[in-house]
């Protein structure tokens, strides 16, 4: 059985992995879009967008997250209990204090994000702060706080941001390679190379897609077993998970690039059924709920 060492190291690796592919499958996007309009500037055009959403993606991806969810900063004054179960569970854990945020959105649920451990946010919604007693918030502070010990937030994060610029990148090759002159004379190679581009062009948001749901469904029941070790009692965070459940309204502002992130889907745990489960960016709450509770 792997150990949380090994987790993290592949994380990391994970993580380096992504921005690689990231990397060559915009240059390839780059190089037939720039041999079809006979244009080495889109070429380089490509290499240096891909070095700098790279760069980007690991230095500013959390405060895109935030933005994009909406969350502004927590302050002790205001949301107590927030502060200071975070604070006692970090100094458990031996991390340093995250920084805190929060969504007004009555939906409960919660995430983490950041490059590293000195870097790192954990961002709440304010339903879930309400709904929560103080022993079901150490449960779900501390599923975030493993996510950090983990090192799940830098690959996760770092895919948030990868996963939507590889969309982008393919919807700008399938508008060019459908409107404007190309390279039409160039016969039988042209048109194989247009068509595999095309069809790279549909395929990678969906690999993306893809990536993104590996990565999360995996992290989530790790996540709740660190957790469940960090409190010593699994029942609160199971119980949170069954309030969680229990609320069948969706976020009001929700992004499915970073859904992934959250402790629970913010479309709503009962959102998806049937074939569409296999999408799910995360594992059914009842399966986590009866691993959290499972005493063998």
């Amino acid at each position: 059985m792997a150990s949380l060492y090994d987790q993290q190291s592949s994380n990391i690796y994970k993580t380096w992995l992504l921005m690689a592919v990231f990397l060559i499958v915009v240059i390839a996007i780059g190089f037939g879009v720039s041999w079809y309009y006979n244009s080495s500037a889109i070429l380089y055009g490509a290499v240096a967008f891909a070095l700098i959403m790279n760069v980007g993606s690991y230095w500013f991806s959390d405060k895109l997250v935030l933005s994009m969810n909406r969350a502004r900063p927590a302050t002790r004054e205001e949301f107590f209990d927030f502060y200071t179960v975070t604070e006692n569970l970090a100094i458990t854990a031996g991390l340093p204090m995250p920084k805190l945020y929060v969504v007004d959105d009555p939906a409960p649920n919660a995430f983490s994000t950041g490059r590293n451990e000195k870097h790192a946010v954990v961002c709440a919604t304010t339903g879930l702060l309400s709904m929560m007693n103080r022993t079901e918030l150490e449960g779900v502070i501390a599923h975030e706080l493993s996510h950090v010990k983990n090192r799940d937030i830098l690959v996760s994060t770092v895919a948030v941001v990868l996963a939507g610029f590889v969309a982008i990148v393919a919807n700008m090759f399938l508008r060019v390679s459908f409107y404007g002159g190309g390279r039409r004379d160039r016969g039988e190679a042209g048109a194989i190379i247009a068509i595999v581009g095309i069809v790279a062009a549909i395929l990678a948001p969906i690999a993306a897609q893809l990536i993104q749901l590996a990565i999360s469904r995996k992290r989530e029941f790790l996540a709740d077993a660190s957790g469940a070790l960090l409190t010593r009692y699994p029942e609160g965070l199971a119980n949170a998970l069954k309030k969680i459940d229990s609320y069948d309204m969706p976020m009001e502002h929700t992004n499915p690039a970073t859904a992934h992130l959250f402790i629970s889907s913010p479309f709503g745990p009962h959102a998806l059924l049937g074939l569409s489960r296999l999408f799910m960016t995360h594992p059914p709450i009842e399966d986590r709920i009866k691993a959290l509770l499972d005493k063998n």
